[in-house]
């Protein structure tokens, strides 16, 4: 027997410990700056207020309606919890206020974010296949089915 041999051997720490904080470190890092992406600001000040005019209050009203919120993308602005939602109404009431008619203000919006941002369909040449693929659908439904019940006659 050696010296050495009646004291037990030292292991070496086994790599998984390792391995298993710092794959925990590795993956709070990655999903904790979501849980601070959101705005410290206050909202914007006609975000959730209704202007004092019963008339354009109702005009900013059916124009927020209209328009689609960037974030949430399938709810209109005046539905929307989103920040940038808020900024948007804020900016619709401001200008109403200011005396901007609707149609100023959704052309103004249309040509800073796109037509996407309107609800309200537009009638601009890239749109016709949209507003033409019902009619065309329907024709050869039409043709199909009419071929259908003429063959089956003749057999």
């Amino acid at each position: 027997m050696t010296p050495h041999s009646s004291f037990p051997r030292k292991r070496e720490p086994s790599k998984a410990k390792f391995w298993v904080p710092a794959f925990a470190g590795m993956t709070i890092m990655m999903l904790a700056p979501p849980a601070f992406a959101d705005s410290n600001l206050p909202p914007a000040y006609w975000s959730d207020r209704q202007l004092p005019d019963p008339k354009q209050e109702a005009e900013a009203q059916a124009l927020m309606a209209e328009l689609r919120c960037l974030v949430c993308q399938g709810q209109s602005i005046s539905d929307s919890n989103a920040e940038l939602a808020g900024d948007m109404r804020d900016l619709v009431r401001r200008r109403i206020a200011a005396g901007q008619e609707p149609a100023e203000i959704r052309a103004w919006l249309v040509r800073r974010y796109g037509s996407w941002i309107s609800y309200k369909p537009t009638a601009e040449p890239a749109a016709w296949p949209l507003w033409l693929a019902p009619f065309a659908l329907l024709l050869i439904g039409a043709f199909l089915i009419r071929r259908r019940i003429g063959l089956g006659g003749r057999a």
